[in-house]
């Protein structure tokens, strides 16, 4: 079975690819479109009414011919370009205008290969989700494979965690959690109702928008089960997120990724990447390391990130270290599924949405008893001095 790791290598990889496609979509771009292998027909994965198909020139032409200046981020198999469509007839239009989309150029050398990409076309244009990027459509066109995505303002969350690229930023604790908690939903959705789970869920797939809502993408896919006698897609993963179970047996299930939602949990609470504590030569991984110190009860040196915490976090803090050690079991049986993470995750925000509340009318109840005191004063000192019938409306517009 071939491993395909994303880890740094990989990147650098497409990254090259991709400077090399940028190159040669200078050239004139052709029309006819690529033959399809002979186990998939058109019909059964590109046909979709969820779903545009774009000509390469459209996408060429909304990209400013895949300028640098419009890169994204490399990913594993390829590059995202941020482009300009109208957002009625998605038809290219100059930048700045119209609606932003997300491009995407596999990389034709990668170790997905054709079938999975047509897989996950299938799959992704069937999927509607508020926590799932929506794929708008996509180009098959010679060598040039596409696939074209909404865009998403914020980034992703690995860039904020670890201060990624030039526009991140640190965000509150009450954001993270936000952020947890949409991401939790966008895997039990995936789990329970698409009957899909991801085999390289982690901190860069997910993506936020203007609101920091948390949006899963380019996570892998794989359907759940075998086809025709065979594993759906090949090994894939990230290290330092990979649950133990997916590297012996080459299968993913739903608990894997309750093991990779746990490691991203482990990144937000210690403020370190997963990757960043990694030592084979002593058997130890970034999972093991947070374990060894949280059972030695040195919290003080796995709290990395408590720079982030609110005045009424840290017994938030507390729950969601335990809920992350539960999800990184070493035994599979004894996570949590996605959908009680979400349950434990919405019961925090909405403590925290209650606290938040209760802290505006405490606020409100101190504002208003500064106001009364105030007018009472203002209206004993005009009645001393004889003037209380020239109390007007604007004194009351002067205290506020």
């Amino acid at each position: 079975m071939g491993l395909c790791f994303s880890a740094g290598i990989q990147s650098e990889s497409a990254l090259h690819c991709c400077r090399n496609y940028m190159d040669k979509s200078s050239s004139k771009a052709s029309s006819a479109i690529v033959p399809l292998p002979a186990q998939i027909t058109r019909d059964e994965i590109l046909e979709s009414p969820n779903l545009k198909i774009f000509c390469f020139r459209e996408l060429k032409e909304a990209t400013g011919d895949f300028s640098q200046d419009n890169e994204l981020r490399t990913g594993e198999f390829g590059c995202f370009f941020k482009g300009w469509v109208d957002e009625h007839t998605l038809k290219a239009v100059r930048p700045e205008t119209g609606m932003a989309i997300a491009v995407k150029v596999v990389c034709e050398k990668s170790c997905q290969g054709q079938q999975e990409w047509l897989a996950k076309i299938k799959y992704l244009g069937q999927l509607r989700h508020p926590n799932l990027v929506k794929l708008i459509g996509f180009c098959l066109e010679d060598d040039h494979w596409l696939l074209v995505y909404e865009f998403m303002l914020n980034g992703n969350l690995q860039n904020h965690l670890f201060r990624f690229g030039n526009h991140s930023q640190p965000l509150s604790w009450n954001l993270y959690m936000k952020i947890a908690l949409g991401a939790a939903k966008g895997l039990a959705y995936l789990h329970n109702e698409a009957d899909v789970t991801c085999r390289d869920f982690k901190a860069s797939n997910i993506l936020l928008d203007s609101n920091y809502n948390a949006k899963l993408c380019d996570f892998g896919l794989a359907k759940n089960g075998p086809t025709n006698g065979k594993n759906f897609a090949g090994f894939l993963g990230t290290a330092g997120y990979i649950a133990p179970e997916y590297i012996s047996t080459g299968h993913v299930t739903a608990k894997s990724n309750v093991y990779n939602f746990g490691v991203v949990l482990l990144e937000i609470l210690s403020g370190r990447q997963s990757i960043s504590i990694i030592k084979p030569s002593e058997g130890q991984d970034f999972v093991e390391w947070a374990r060894n110190l949280a059972s030695a009860g040195k919290f003080s040196h796995f709290m990395n990130n408590l720079d982030v915490l609110g005045q009424n976090s840290s017994d938030s803090f507390l729950k969601v270290a335990k809920l992350a050690f539960q999800c990184v079991s070493k035994e599979p049986n004894s996570r949590p599924t996605m959908k009680d993470v979400v349950e434990v995750l919405q019961e925090l925000q909405d403590f925290s949405e209650n606290v938040g509340k209760q802290e505006n009318f405490k606020h409100y109840l101190l504002s208003y008893k500064k106001w009364s005191e105030k007018l009472q004063k203002i209206l004993f000192n005009k009645f001393c001095s004889g003037k209380a019938a020239m109390f007007s409306e604007s004194h009351l517009q002067c205290m506020f």
